[in-house]
């Protein structure tokens, strides 16, 4: 997680409206994937790790600083459906989010 919270810290003061998060995709002990929220909130670090990922996903966990989105947005896909279209096994987050549309 350390390393997931090391990653947010990229998009500190540029993913507005969004907060900054990172996301680590892992798996057999290694990491396949990862991303942080970009300038201007999209793509959100989740999609962007998965996007590094690809079919490692499939089976693999997903260490993440904030709650992946659940919330039906113009500006882009739920993360937590990309999760799981992708095959992710295991979700572990460091943060609930606030939002009572996610949380």
């Amino acid at each position: 997680m350390a390393a997931a919270i090391a990653l947010s810290q990229r998009g500190r003061g540029l993913s507005t409206p969004n907060p900054n998060v990172g996301c680590l995709i892992v798996k057999d002990g290694h990491v396949v994937g990862r991303g942080w929220t970009q300038r201007g909130g999209r793509p959100h670090a989740e999609a962007q790790a998965l996007d590094e990922a690809l079919d490692r996903a499939r089976g693999a966990t997903a260490y993440v600083t904030l709650e992946p989105c659940f919330h039906l947005s113009p500006r882009g896909p739920r993360c937590a459906d990309l999760m799981a279209r992708a095959g992710v096994r295991r979700v572990v987050i460091a943060l609930r989010d606030p939002d009572p549309r996610t949380d």
